[in-house]
């Protein structure tokens, strides 16, 4: 009986039942024209249950219905819920909270339409019977009370345990007001389930939804991988640099660090610039101003000027390479490079890129740290840690265009090998 009742203390058990009692508005405007409001408890007033239809589904034709009604939802079957976009969850201290899980829209194609169209039969139908109970419902639970405290004849149903006042009409009445109270109760959550089924967004849309989200998740991570590579190689060459300027003494050696120190930054700040305006866009950014394997003797002369002496081997038309292969690939070399400036120190490097037929193929080669005791290296090692996910995001980006890279020692020296296909 306590559960029963539980649901007289919810606000939310009136708001329902306000919204569902409102579709009998439509049932009183048909009732004007027959069988007049006086005689709507006659049998004659069933025409009631299907003459509407018709209308309701020509209004929900109109794509503002959707919306009007989706708001009529949002406020009435789900009073407390989360705003639209909020995480989905019960607020603590708040057990009657629930998110709408639907934001109000107007119909965008026929498939709304129709949707709209069975949510108004199924709101005007569950809304008539519920008015209809809420008339006669707490008539005949009065009556019975009534009866039952002696207060004069009372008409009750056939089925009533004794003929004339007694104990047992009570019983009776309060038997309806609970059970009127339930229907009440359960017929509002099955409205909202009807919102939520009927005005929200289909399997399709919700699908369409998420591979949106996905992708734009996916050109965030790939975002945060372009300020790791060009940032965070710009900061190792400066640091670098500046490192091996100390350590030399030599003015034409500190002038020639500062100039490529201030190079590899303008380079930094362009690529985080256009990142940056990307994120505060959401949307994809020009790939005409990403880097490509044709700039990668922009890479060579910032390693060399970190003191490592690299020999580069090209065999192929870079040009020829499709702009999102040679992009990546610019990426994979100069974390390569970045690595063994900041691992390494000054060592010797080489660097092999050839262009395939059907891939591109990546080579970078250095000895392994420790191998060199340069004093310059002693100094670099002294200023720049090593670690990082450089490694890992080298993987990443050959995966994601179909090839595949392998970092570690081979035949005694630090190899990094990236092979992306070309029809990627």
């Amino acid at each position: 009986m306590i559960a029963l009742l539980r649901p007289l203390t919810r606000a939310v058990t009136y708001t329902r039942w306000l919204h569902l009692v409102m579709a009998a508005v439509v049932a009183t405007v048909f009732a004007f024209v027959s069988p007049g409001l006086g005689n709507v408890n006659s049998p004659a007033a069933a025409w009631l249950l299907a003459v509407p239809l018709p209308f309701l589904v020509i209004a929900a034709m109109v794509p503002g219905v959707r919306l009007s009604e989706g708001m009529q939802a949002q406020l009435l079957l789900f009073p407390a819920g989360r705003p639209a976009g909020k995480p989905v969850g019960r607020p603590v201290g708040r057990p009657d909270a629930e998110p709408p899980h639907f934001t109000p829209a107007r119909s965008a194609s026929w498939a709304d339409r129709r949707r709209t169209a069975m949510w108004l039969i199924v709101r005007y139908e569950a809304g008539v019977a519920t008015a209809f109970l809420s008339v006669h419902a707490p008539t005949l639970a009065v009556r019975l009370i009534g009866g039952a405290a002696g207060s004069g004849p009372v008409r009750v149903p056939p089925w009533s345990p004794a003929p004339g006042g007694h104990w047992s009409y009570a019983v009776l009445g309060l038997l309806v007001a609970v059970l009127f109270v339930a229907f009440a109760a359960l017929a509002g959550e099955l409205q909202a389930r009807a919102a939520r089924a009927l005005l929200g967004p289909s399997a399709a849309e919700r699908l369409a939804a998420l591979e949106e989200r996905t992708e734009r998740l996916l050109e965030h991570n790939r975002l945060a991988r372009e300020l790791h590579d060009s940032v965070g190689h710009a900061l190792t060459v400066a640091v670098v640099q500046a490192g091996a300027a100390r350590a030399a003494g030599s003015p034409a050696f500190t002038e020639q660090a500062l100039a490529a120190i201030e190079e590899t930054g303008r380079h930094a700040l362009e690529d985080l610039e256009r990142v940056l305006a990307v994120l505060r866009e959401d949307a994809p950014g020009p790939a005409a101003g990403r880097p490509g394997l044709t700039d990668v003797e922009r890479l060579l002369t910032a390693a060399r000027g970190s003191g490592a002496e690299v020999t580069a081997d090209v065999t192929g038309a870079l040009e020829a390479v499709p702009g999102p292969v040679s992009r990546e690939g610019y990426r994979i070399a100069q974390e390569a490079l970045t690595n063994v400036v900041r691992h390494a120190g000054p060592v010797p490097v080489s660097l092999r890129i050839t262009v395939r037929a059907d891939a591109l193929e990546l080579d970078i080669r250095n000895p392994l740290p420790g191998a060199a005791g340069h004093a310059v290296s002693g100094a670099v090692s002294s200023a720049v840690s090593g670690g990082g996910s450089g490694l890992r995001g080298i993987r990443e980006r050959a995966a994601l265009l179909g090839g595949h890279a392998e970092t570690g020692v081979h035949e005694g020296v630090w190899r990094v090998r990236a092979v992306l296909p070309l029809g990627a």
